[in-house]
């Protein structure tokens, strides 16, 4: 997919904010849509015909909600109406499943249903949820991410923020989440989905933004769907349209938010797909295992593994292992020892260790939980490292890692770019071989890496020249 100049360079400057940790979502009721649930309008039609009003043109639905409280004498039935439209289980959208992905460990959202929480438990993270003032002090241990439900939960749908009197007074009844997300917009890039110039959170959220920061705010985003002309609309109805979306987008200005113009919202999914491809591409997945070394000595090689780890670390990218046998140390030992020689510049964090499991404790066969690891594994990164490849059968043969096969079939299915050393031998270099005989098949986009792929086989090249090689390529990936 071609991406227009704004989104291009919003892409760049989110996988950075990723990087750094500076992400977070607000997600608007257009986000859950996807998934089968009902937006706004939907919510509050049968709650206008009650009260006989017609929902199509109404404008302020927050009023509405207000004018059926007042008729009935209370909230009992704004609270069924949450209950019957959120309480239904449904898949999240793949919206919600690249997110969860992401180390996006802040999420804001003004809906009710579950579908944030439920995608993130499915992406194996501990979330911590807050939908009331009191869960607000205190944590939940071993948190991955925090799910800010400033608005409410459809299993505490007694709760939710519905009615125009609840919105007028959320400054006074919930000081603390305004707080909290007062302090989240201060230092975090958000990224605005699902919130439609119709709904009417919107302008209540952005109100509070604007009188929180005044001038000084910092950069966010919210993807808008260009207008297009319906078959009713004659021409000069078009280009009103048109004219007040773009009067609208630039007052988002004010409040620092930044629109993003897509045609269809199919767009979005596409757009976070290509976020998630990039900041992979940053991860490095060094596949090996070694009983012995070949031609190498096990010193040269052990030097060989820490330099490159090392090296990998010094050019910002992060190392994901499951500690190989007669590899993960030095591989350890690498990206730590770049990391304390600069702790001011890196970070612990640029190494993800991932040790296999060696015994059956439950009800898993142990094969099973290697695979599932390697998966989940894997899924972290977008570039695959693969060297030496061989174990001992137990009998004192030295055999092909099986284990290192299985890691590049994964890697390719799940769309890593390989990159196999030869010279390190065994299973290494039956990949390489393989690769060099498709190698526009396995390199497609990136076909000029190939030739740098093809010089990692020279017969004397060298172990500095090795790495000096790989660090190219991912170089030349990640332009």
């Amino acid at each position: 997919m071609n991406f227009s100049r704004e989104v291009e360079a919003f892409i760049k400057e989110f996988v950075n904010d990723l990087t750094e940790k500076n992400a977070a979502i607000f997600a608007g009721a257009g986000m859950s849509r996807g998934a089968g649930y009902v937006d706004w309008a939907e919510l509050l039609n049968d709650i206008a015909e009650e009260i006989g009003l017609k929902i199509k043109i109404e404008n302020d639905l927050i009023s509405l909600a207000q004018y059926h409280f007042n008729e009935r004498g209370g909230s009992a039935g704004l609270i069924k109406k949450i209950l019957r439209e959120f309480s239904e289980e449904v898949e999240p959208t793949e919206t919600h499943k690249i997110l969860a992905r992401l180390p996006i460990s802040t999420y804001w959202t003004t809906n009710y249903d579950t579908l944030i929480e439920d995608s993130l438990k499915q992406a194996f993270k501990v979330v911590d949820v807050k939908h009331e003032i009191d869960q607000l002090t205190s944590t939940r241990p071993k948190r991955d991410v925090v799910v800010y439900k400033m608005h409410g939960d459809v299993h505490h749908s007694s709760k939710a923020i519905i009615t125009k009197a609840q919105y007028e007074t959320y400054y006074a009844t919930h000081a603390p989440f305004v707080t909290a997300l007062s302090g989240d917009l201060v230092s975090k890039t958000f990224l605005f989905i699902g919130f439609s110039f119709t709904d009417p959170n919107l302008d209540y959220v952005l109100s509070r933004l604007n009188y929180q920061f005044g001038a000084i705010k910092k950069q966010h985003y919210c993807f808008i769907k260009n207008e297009s002309k319906n078959p009713d609309d004659d021409d000069e109805l078009f280009k009103y349209k048109e004219r007040k979306q773009k009067l609208r987008i630039d007052d988002l200005k004010r409040y620092g938010i930044k629109a993003l113009l897509i045609d269809d919202y199919q767009d979005v999914s596409e757009i976070l797909k290509e976020i998630e491809r990039r900041f992979r591409k940053k991860t490095i997945f060094i596949s090996g295992s070694a009983e012995e070394y070949g031609k190498w000595n096990r010193n040269d090689a052990q030097s060989f593994i820490h330099s490159l780890s090392k090296k990998l670390v010094n050019n910002n990218y992060r190392v994901v292992n499951g500690f190989g046998w007669g590899v993960g140390s030095a591989i350890i030992n690498g990206a730590l020892e770049a990391v304390y020689e600069k702790p001011e510049k890196y970070s612990e964090d640029q190494l993800i260790v991932k040790p296999f499991p060696q015994f059956e404790t439950g009800e898993k066969k142990l094969a099973d939980l290697w695979e599932e690891y390697r998966q989940r594994m894997i899924s972290l990164a977008g570039v695959a490292i693969f060297i030496f490849g061989n174990k001992s059968d137990g009998k004192g043969n030295i055999i092909s890692a099986n284990g290192v096969k299985r890691e590049f079939e994964i890697a390719i299915q799940q769309g890593l770019i390989p990159i196999p050393i030869p010279s390190t031998g065994y299973v290494s270099s039956e990949i390489y071989n393989d690769i060099i005989n498709g190698a526009h098949e396995y390199y497609k986009g990136v076909e000029s890496i190939i030739p740098i792929i093809k010089h990692l086989g020279a017969e004397h090249i060298t172990p500095e020249e090795i790495i000096k090689n790989i660090i190219s390529i991912i170089q030349t990936i990640n332009k």
